[in-house]
């Protein structure tokens, strides 16, 4: 009988996306986000992807001193991939959403592979009081945002990974976004195997319907070939399903209060680790084994914890 596949969990601890009134149990503090992050290690994830937050009103944060502390307790609590956002927030500009992979040199960060409308606005319709007047307002602007990620940024910031020796996740929200990372794999500058992060159900992107995943797969294969791993990312109530159907058909998973608040129909998720919880339940029934932190690293070709910059 063949071995079990191996699924890398990824879990998204905090980001842009939500608010803290949104859930009483997102992460905002320091403390808070690293408690969640090991949390979900402890539940299976062997990558813990991190955004930090201003622990004054919880705005979104790039600045390092904001992640200094996460970082530091996460090093010394757990083995887990760590994995740092040049995201940051799509009101943000490249310049500030560089700073933190900069600074530390982490083993892997995430990269959005292309410029698009980012439209949050529609939560206004479920989510009505804000402890933080920046909260409305960055609900609001998004009806007329453009998340900026040029073919120049992209560049930029392969350029600091690739000379830190940091790998990247790649995120792809449209098929033109996996264009955009065979375009830079073609010139050299996205080194396989490639971490093919396909973010589903975001307004502005693809749809989270099946067919768009099936859409998303096919296309990845006849782009990148066999120098590619697969994850899957559905977003809000799309989150357990498509990472499901995506597991099924050969993918990786990714889950946590960054992508979706919730654990069931009208049901906040407590924490990031409850969410991977219920996907390594699924993931299991289906007889895939969970993979190991250093499995992760073995598959995405990692430089190792120990060749970071914190």
């Amino acid at each position: 009988m063949s071995a079990k596949r191996k699924v890398i969990i990824t879990s998204a601890v905090t980001g842009a996306i939500h608010t803290p009134s949104m859930s009483r149990y997102l992460p905002v503090s320091s403390e808070e986000i690293a408690e969640a992050a090991i949390g979900a290690a402890e539940a299976g994830a062997a990558i813990v992807h991190m955004h930090a937050r201003d622990p004054k009103d919880g705005r979104p944060s790039q600045d390092p001193k904001h992640f200094e502390p996460i970082l530091e307790k996460l090093k010394a609590n757990t083995d887990a991939v760590i994995n740092i956002t040049t995201g940051g927030s799509p009101h943000m500009t490249v310049q500030e959403r560089m700073r933190p992979v900069a600074a530390f040199k982490p083993e892997l960060a995430s990269l959005n592979m292309g410029s698009m409308n980012f439209g949050l606005y529609p939560m206004l319709d479920r989510f009505t009081e804000f402890e933080h007047e920046w909260e409305r307002e960055s609900l609001e602007k998004s009806r007329d945002l453009v998340f900026k990620n040029t073919f120049a940024d992209i560049e930029t910031i392969l350029g600091i990974g690739n000379a830190n020796g940091t790998r990247f996740e790649f995120e792809c929200y449209d098929i033109s976004h996996l264009n955009n990372l065979a375009h830079f794999h073609t010139r050299g500058l996205a080194c396989g195997p490639l971490f093919v992060q396909s973010v589903f159900g975001l307004l502005g992107g693809i749809g989270a319907h099946p067919e768009d995943l099936m859409h998303m797969r096919r296309t990845a294969d006849r782009l990148l070939g066999e120098d590619y791993l697969w994850s899957v990312l559905g977003a809000g109530r799309s989150q357990m399903p498509l990472a499901a159907i995506g597991a099924a058909i050969g993918s990786h998973v990714r889950v946590g209060l960054e992508d979706s608040l919730w654990i069931g129909p009208g049901e906040l998720a407590k924490s990031n680790a409850e969410q991977v919880g219920r996907i390594r339940t699924i993931l299991e029934a289906l007889n895939f084994e969970v993979a190991t932190p250093d499995e992760a690293r073995q598959m995405l070709q990692l430089k190792g914890r120990e060749n970071v910059g914190f």
